[in-house]
């Protein structure tokens, strides 16, 4: 049974950080991409980042290039995203999601999911 859990949401000023984690355990994930998307009230779920588990490279949507990293820590089976100069429209809730193969920009394509976690950007 794979599980993910997601940590590390808050409320912050525009202009701060934080760095979210997605834990993953249940399976060994040397063939699969891990994602994270975010979901804000009354809209659908879109990309933020992407990472293959045992590749190299990473995918970002425009809205965060540059200001989000995601990274991972395969002896700890964890996905982090670190977020800095974060603006009101980056509050939403944030899910990881873990799909076999490739990464995705498409939230149907992934397979596992964790519960989300809040984060709430003040201006």
């Amino acid at each position: 049974q794979v599980q993910l859990v997601e940590s590390g949401g808050g409320l912050v000023q525009a202009g701060g950080s934080l760095r979210l984690s997605c834990a993953a355990s249940g399976r060994t994930f040397g063939s699969y991409a891990v994602a994270w998307f975010r979901q804000a009230p009354g809209k659908e779920r879109e990309f933020a980042a992407a990472i293959r588990w045992s590749r190299e490279g990473t995918l970002y949507a425009n809205s965060v290039k540059g200001r989000f990293t995601i990274s991972r820590d395969n002896a700890e089976n964890t996905v982090y995203l670190q977020m800095n100069s974060l603006k009101p429209e980056d509050t939403a809730v944030y899910y990881c999601g873990v799909r076999l193969g490739s990464a995705s920009w498409n939230w149907n394509d992934y397979t596992y999911w964790g519960q989300g976690t809040q984060v709430t950007v003040s201006s």
